[in-house]
Formats: structure tokens, sequence, C-alpha cells
């Protein structure tokens, strides 16, 4: 969002008169001259911190292939995520992060504690987040939010932007996270508490160095611990940064290196459904097992560099390399009799480790001649991704219940598969890539016209848990284009449309498949077949408006993406043929806004409302319903209020609101709309001269229960709300 300077006047009395009692005596009792030069010192330090505490969304971002544009000069729907609000709002994960953005989700991956986003009804896996713009770099699972200057976030479909994601989603939006890097001077320690007792301590240092500042280094930690609101549930997460860069003249450089150790003990799973939906339990229940726990550590980092071999021409490239391993014991809770709660408790234990890497090298050139311009790029991209796995799942059928749950012993093991000691691979992926494209201005660039050709191939290699024999081998390429239009009628104001694909890996058709109806073996004709890869294809317009304090975007959009399907083999009698056969369709409009309408007075938020349809099912199964867990509507306002008369202090709230939602394919399971309230209060202060910020909140007010997503990538399932979470934190800086 766009700021207003805020001026002094009438401002620093009521600052110094607030945070009187923090001030040095010198600053109280000093003859008129002093205390007025000291006055205004204090007033500047104020009034700076309290603008650096503004929660913000900035218009625009990293846009793949595209590099860094604001969001009028593309015909995407673009936002970043400041740091800012990264601090003051305390996110545990990446997720809650993401909960600001009215067109996002978050729900669970199956049997795991990672997290799932959904954009425009399609899933982004957690495996398929970037960092600093490439795929496979950044955690899997979680990432603690302390290590991230930015969120950015791409609505729709982006294989052309950002490369197929190896991970197989990504068809309804991208999220691209970005490290932290010394932007200023800075010496920040933070302390900070959430309910029940997870204590956390940070520490952040940045310098800017040379004879121009053309260089800079940051370092940045923390360490968080304890019990959160869910009843027994434990976090830890520990994180360390650095990041180096330089930039004098032509050449800009930057290299950011990570490690984080995150564990969640007795974690809380989804809840497995058939027949019906129960009543959602207290929302600090835990039906989760003591012993299911996950940890993770994670070292990564990127390295990149820019070149302007001449005035008008750009070389860049990056690269980057992740060593991950986690170790993950899950339970599991299947839901038996809705109006008791009675249920059964399994689980499994599954080590990881992944070695994957990823670069990008291009070239961007600008020309202009006779009123029109071009911006020319062109290059190349590829990931690498190793995972080392293996199973152990364990006996199921253990009797607990959803509204009184029953501890059990850890089961014992009842089918294993892999070296549980020592992982060997299971999967090795690599996707590469050639793109091109331009983009063509006219009317002194009030007309943008971009278009582009991405060639893509994805081999990915699968081996038996069994011995380690190479189990199946894909290999498919496919060309996505890209066709934008971006028009700007009058200052301010940025009309847009596009045609953009999807692209994922296409499935290998499985040796048999179970009769839903009989329950016998059916034979799949082609089983083995390497289906080509699936393209989802998506068309959008909509306009973005920019009126000083004012941001807002409307965008229109359909998606139609193929689904995998078993149909009869008409070839073969009693067989069945594995295709993608069918097809969803999600239809939206999406609105958001970022404003400050009056001075002090700001608002983030908006609204989408989906239409998601299944169509061309084979037999007419589901025919025309809705996908589960897609709702109808969607809508957030986050507003922060710096009180006139008190303007160190800042009141703030969140409203989160989502409607219904199929909950199965066949619609006749239906999860309820709910609406969350989160309050908060932030206060600037001085301490010896130096800015404190303090600042406490409450997610969650009313302490609603409700099942927050019904979905799931594996059957019927139901996500618990977070209960009523108390936080605080409290930042000096030097």
């Amino acid at each position: 969002m766009r700021s207003k300077p805020i001026t002094r006047a009438g401002l620093c009395a009521a600052l110094l008169s607030s945070a009187a009692f923090a001030m040095p005596a010198q600053a109280q009792t000093g003859d008129a001259a002093s205390t007025s030069a000291l006055d205004d010192a204090a007033g500047d330090i104020l009034v700076s911190a309290q603008q650096a505490n503004r929660t913000v969304v900035e218009q625009g971002g990293q846009v793949g292939v595209l590099g860094d544009q604001p969001g009028e000069n593309v015909p995407f729907s673009v936002r970043s995520y400041t740091e800012a609000l990264i601090l003051n709002q305390q996110p545990d994960t990446l997720g809650e992060v993401l909960e600001n953005d009215p067109t996002i989700r978050t729900t669970m991956g199956f049997g795991i504690a990672g997290e799932v986003f959904v954009i425009r009804g399609f899933p982004l896996f957690s495996d398929d987040v970037g960092f600093d713009g490439l795929y496979g770099i950044a955690p899997r699972q979680l990432v603690a939010p302390e290590l991230l200057s930015s969120v950015q976030v791409i609505n729709g479909a982006s294989a052309f932007l950002n490369g197929a994601a190896p991970g197989g989603s990504g068809i309804g939006g991208s999220v691209n996270i970005l490290p932290k890097m010394a932007d200023r001077d800075l010496t920040r320690v933070t302390a900070g508490y959430v309910s029940d007792a997870h204590f956390s301590g940070a520490a952040d240092v940045a310098r800017r160095f040379g004879a121009n500042d053309e260089w800079g280094v940051r370092i940045n930690g923390s360490a968080r611990r304890g019990d959160i609101a869910v009843n027994d549930e434990f976090h830890s997460s520990y994180v360390l940064g650095a990041g180096i860069d330089h930039d004098s003249g032509p050449l800009r450089a930057s290299l950011s290196l990570n490690w984080q150790r995150l564990r969640q003990s007795h974690w809380r799973p989804l809840v497995t459904i058939s027949t019906a939906i129960p009543d959602a339990p207290d929302a600090d229940t835990n039906f989760g097992q003591p012993w299911a726990e996950i940890e993770t550590e994670d070292f990564f980092g990127t390295a990149s560099i820019e070149y302007d071999v001449a005035d008008n021409a750009t070389f860049y490239a990056r690269v980057g390399a992740r060593d991950g391993r986690e170790d993950q014991y899950t339970s599991s809770f299947t839901l038996l009799d809705a109006a008791t709660g009675a249920g059964s408790a399994g689980g499994s234990y599954v080590p990881r480790e992944d070695d994957n890497e990823a670069a990008t090298a291009g070239m961007r050139v600008k020309l202009a001649a006779g009123g029109i311009s071009h911006q020319l790029n062109v290059g190349a991209s590829a990931s690498w991704q190793e995972i080392r796995t293996a199973y152990d799942f364990y006996a199921g059928g253990f009797a607990t219940n959803l509204y009184d749950p029953v501890d059990i012993a850890r089961p014992p093991s009842a089918f294993a598969g892999g070296d549980l000691d020592d992982p060997f691979p299971i999967t090795r992926t690599r996707v590469s890539s050639v793109f091109a494209s331009d983009t063509l201005g006219l009317w002194n660039d009030r007309i943008l016209l971009t278009g582009g050709l991405r060639l893509q191939e994805i081999r990915a290699r699968s081996y038996a848990y069994f011995g380690g024999d190479l189990a199946s081998d894909y290999r498919e390429n496919a060309v996505t284009p890209v066709a934008g239009l971006v028009v700007k009628p009058a200052d301010g104001i940025s009309l847009y449309a596009n045609r953009i694909e999807g692209l994922v890996r296409g499935d290998v058709a499985p040796n048999g498949v179970t009769d839903p109806t009989t329950g016998g073996n059916l034979v799949v004709s082609n089983a083995g077949e390497v289906l080509a890869p699936y393209r989802s294809v998506q068309y959008e317009f909509g306009g973005k408006a920019y009126f000083g304090p004012v941001n807002a975007s409307l965008a229109f959009f359909q998606i139609d993406r193929p689904n995998s399907a078993y149909r009869a083999d008409t070839d073969n009698a009693g067989q069945v043929v594995f295709g993608p056969f069918g097809e969803q369709r999600n239809r939206g409009i999406e609105f958001t806004l970022d404003a400050e309408p009056v001075r002090g007075l700001r608002l983030i938020g908006g609204v989408a409302v989906n239409d998601p349809e299944l169509r061309r099912t084979p037999g007419g199964l589901y025919q025309g319903n809705e996908p589960a867990g897609i709702p109808e509507w969607m809508g957030n306002a986050n507003v922060e209020w710096d009180l006139p008369f008190l303007p160190a202090l800042t009141l703030t709230g969140r409203a989160v609101y989502t409607g219904k939602q199929a909950a199965d394919p066949t619609n006749t399971l239906q999860l309820d709309d709910w609406a969350r309230f989160d309050l908060g209060v932030r206060y600037v202060a001085l301490v010896a001269d130096n800015p404190l910020t303090l600042r406490f909140g409450v997610d969650n007010v009313s302490d609603e229960d409700y099942w927050a997503s019904a979905f799931s990538t594996f059957g019927t399932q139901l996500l618990l709300g977070g209960p009523r979470t108390f936080k605080a934190s409290a930042s000096v800086e030097f």
C-alpha cells in the first residue's frame, strides 16, 4: 500500500507524553532549548519506528522469469506480504502469513504435518513453494517465517512464469518467499510469547558499508519453543539466516544461506469421515497421539548475479540448493460414529531425506524505436530433486474418541518398506526448460502486450521400496504459452487480460483397481502407460486501480484442468482404461483492496467467489458436482488505526470469513460457513532514545469451534480450526 508521509505537527507532543515514563530524565527537566531539540529528535525516532511498523501489502513482486515488476505493468494478480506484517503478527508458519490473503485458505496434507495452500480451488503443496524464484529450495512441510523478508503471491496458473512445479501442484497459483537482505542498517532484538507456554527470542542485525554502501550483510536468528494453544501440542523452531549482497554499478550479486530445525510433538491430524459430519469439538481439543512427532532440519540457500552488459541489456543467473532431513511419526483419526465421536487411531513412521538443486539463467533486453518498446527475455532453467525415504505403517483400529481422546501406546508395525535406518533413493525428478518472451509497448507503454513460450521436459524415475530397483521412468515434454495484455487508459488505472497454462506431470496407469460396485479387482488395460503431462488452461481479465493511498484489483477467471479417472475399455471387455477422463472447471471473481482512506487508518482485505464444477466425468459419476473443500465465498478484512489522540498506539483487527464448502464428491456432506475475529494493539515508546515496540493480540477472540476445511488429497477429511490464542512481543531497535 502506498502511504502518505506523517508530519510531526501535533504528533511529537502526544508521542512524548505517552512515552514519558520511558524517556531519560534530561528529556523532562532540561531548559527549553535543549528540550525542544530533544523533542524533535525523539519525535523523529518515534515517527520513523511507527512508519516501519505499518502493516501493508505491496502491489507487485518477483513475477517469475519477468523479474521484479510493479503490479500495474503485468497482466496477472500479484501482491507481496511484507516483513513488517510478519513481525507484527508473530506467525508460527507460512500458512499463518497467508491467512491475510482473501483468496487463499490453508489446510493440511494427508498424513503429514505440512501445509497445503488452496488457491483458486486448486492445491499448492508446501513442496512447490518457491524460494527466491527457485523450486525445491524452500523447506518442505513447514517454513519458519522469521527467515523471510516477503511472501509473494501470484494468483493463477504460472507454468510459463515459474516453470512446472516438480511436486505436481500450483495450478491455481504460486507462492514465492524471499530471504532477508540488508536494505538498511538495523539492530533489533525481539522477545515473544504465544499461549499456552510458547516463548521466543530473536536478533536481527544488518549493515551496509563501503564507499557507496555497495556491500550489505544481514544476520538473523531466532529460537522458539513451548506448548501452543492446542492441548499438549508442543512446537519448537531454531533458525539462522545470513545474507550478503553487493551492488556496484552494473554488477549486483547476493548470497543467502539459511538453516532451520523445527519440531512439532503431539500434533493434531486431520479427521477422516465417511457418512456424516460431526459437530466440531472444542477448538483446543487434541485427538492426536502423544507419540506423533515431526522433526525437520534443512540447510538451504541461493546465490544470484545480475550484470548490465549494456544500458539496455542485463544478464542474470541464480542457483540454489537444499539438504533436508525429516523424521515423522504420524497419528491418524478415523471417525466411526458422528453422534458419539467414537473413532479409531493408527499411525506410521516415515523418515525422509532430500537433496535438491535448481538453477536459472537468462538475458533481458529493452529496445525502443518508432514509439514502440520491447522487453525481450530469453533463458533456461532446471531443477533436480532426489528423495530418499522409507515407511513403517502401524496397525490401526485402536479405540479413541473425538470429544474425549484416548491416549494409546504406539502401535506395532503392520508392514514396512525401504531402509528405515538409511533410506535409499525412491524418486529422482528433473524438470528442465528453455523460454522466450517479448513484452511489446505502445502509446508510451500505456499498452503492453506480452507473449511467450516455454518448452519443458519432466523426467521422473521411481524405485521400488524393496530392493531399490527401477520401477518406472517417466519422460515427457510440453510447450506452455502465455499471452497477456495490459491497457492503461488513464493514470492509476490498469486493465488486463491473460491466457496462461499450468503443467503437471501425467500419471502412470496402475496395475489394477478395486471395483467400487463388487469390491473385486479390475484389470487396467493400459497398466504402466506413462500419460502425457496434464495442462490446465486459464483465462482471466480484470482491472487494477492505484489512487494515492488506495489500491484495488478485480479479477474474473476460469481454469480448466483434466482429471485422472477410469472408464470402461470398449476394446477389452471387462477391463478399464486409465487416463485424463473428466475435467474440473473453476470459475471465480476476486477483489482485493489495501488502502489508507484517512491518515492513520489502514485497510487490507477482499472477497473471493468460487464456482467449481466437475465436468465430463466417466459414466456421468459426480457430473456437475462441486469438488470438495472449495468454499463458495471467502472474505478477509484487516484494519489498523493509529489513534489520532495517541498516535503511539495502534489498534488492529482482522476478520476471516469462509463460506460453505462441499465435503465429499457426492455433495451430500457440506461444511457450514465460519467466521473468525482477531484483535490486537501495538504501542511505540522510547527506551534510552531507542524505539521499543510492544504488541499484544488475540486470535479467534470468541474461541469459535469450527471445521476450517474439507480440502484433502485423499478421501474425505476435515481440518479443525485453531483455538483462541494470545500473542505478545516486544522489539527494541538500537
